[in-house]
């Protein structure tokens, strides 16, 4: 601290001697250069970080060969996670330098807690999104809409996010804004209709297993016929048989009808529906001659062998009970 506290002084002193700037003049000046001089130090941190720390990482994941390190690299998230070296290294320096400069001590720090802020969020929106994609492909994607999960809490945490920088801005302390939400109720609930429609709709769907990817569903209403290929937090994108896609609200799936053949698809079989004309003129019974042509079909020689020794036991029991007309009471 007393070291640069020299510095300035010297720096100072040789402009209004040597130079004939004034002190003032020359204090500006020493807090511009200063300010360059810290930004630069940052951009050569952020260049070291990205180029050699960054370098690094990448190749122990690659050569781990871990899908959730391949995705996070993927996504940018070791990226977006370097920019906060720079950040912390101006804030700390601005801190030492600019002692004398109150305000523009504090202009810097505001302006770090905004980067900083950015970056979180950024850092968060990278990680939720490498989270999806690792549990797009097991079973508990098929299960739980985690699109609109994921929508949901970015959402939530850029809410958040806007908060603080509010805070930030105003100087205010982020519990003040919180409790104004309250007040803006209304104005949430207006301007979030549909988001918010579409999240308890997406609860309901999943709470009530009434819907997910990869159904087959039908909904005239919406000219909807076919499987569902994604499920947000505010739509249903269902892909018809023509290869159409439409788009049906969430909510639309709680509050109108429609009809889920998942049950159809996972029982392995289906109900096909045919009308069959027969000409009644045309039925007869089989002549000997024509069933012992057919019982040389090896499918249908048990069958035939089979109704023949029913027919006859059937026929036996008749004739003992001693019946009237037989022929009528037989097969």
């Amino acid at each position: 601290m007393e070291l640069i506290i020299k510095i300035e002084d010297q720096f100072i002193n040789i402009l209004s001697q040597n130079i004939g700037i004034s002190e003032i003049n020359a204090g500006y000046l020493y807090a511009l250069i200063a300010l360059l001089i810290i930004i630069g130090v940052g951009w050569i941190a952020n260049f070291i970080v990205k180029r050699f720390v960054l370098g690094l990482v990448r190749s122990v994941i690659k050569k781990s060969k871990t899908s959730i390190g391949e995705l996070l690299i993927e996504e940018k998230f070791f990226h977006r996670l370097s920019h906060l070296a720079p950040a912390f290294i101006i804030s700390s320096l601005s801190g030492v330098v600019f002692s004398n400069y109150l305000f523009l001590h504090e202009l810097i720090e505001i302006v770090v807690n905004l980067y900083l802020v950015v970056i979180a969020l950024s850092v968060i929106d990278s990680l939720i999104n490498a989270l999806y994609k690792v549990s797009e492909d097991s079973k508990i994607s098929s299960k739980l809409p985690l699109k609109g999960i994921c929508q949901a809490i970015k959402i939530l945490i850029n809410g958040t996010g806007i908060i603080f920088i509010l805070s930030i801005l105003l100087d205010k302390s982020p519990l003040y804004f919180f409790s104004g939400l309250g007040a803006l109720t209304a104005v949430i609930l207006l301007v979030f209709k549909d988001v918010i429609l579409g999240l308890v709709a997406g609860v309901q769907l999943t709470a009530n297993n009434m819907v997910r990817k990869g159904d087959w569903i039908e909904m005239p209403k919406y000219g909807a016929d076919g499987d569902v290929i994604d499920v947000s937090l505010t739509t249903v994108k269902v892909q018809n048989w023509d290869k159409t896609v439409s788009t049906i609200p969430a909510h639309a799936l709680v509050s109108d009808a429609f009809k889920n053949w998942r049950g159809m698809s996972e029982s392995g079989g289906r109900r096909i529906k045919r009308s069959i004309h027969l000409d009644l003129s045309s039925l007869r019974f089989l002549k000997e001659s024509e069933i012992e042509e057919l019982e040389k079909i090896e499918l249908l020689k048990g069958y035939f062998k089979g109704k023949r020794s029913d027919i006859g036991e059937k026929g036996l029991a008749v004739e003992k009970q001693g019946l009237v007309a037989p022929l009528l009471n037989g097969r």
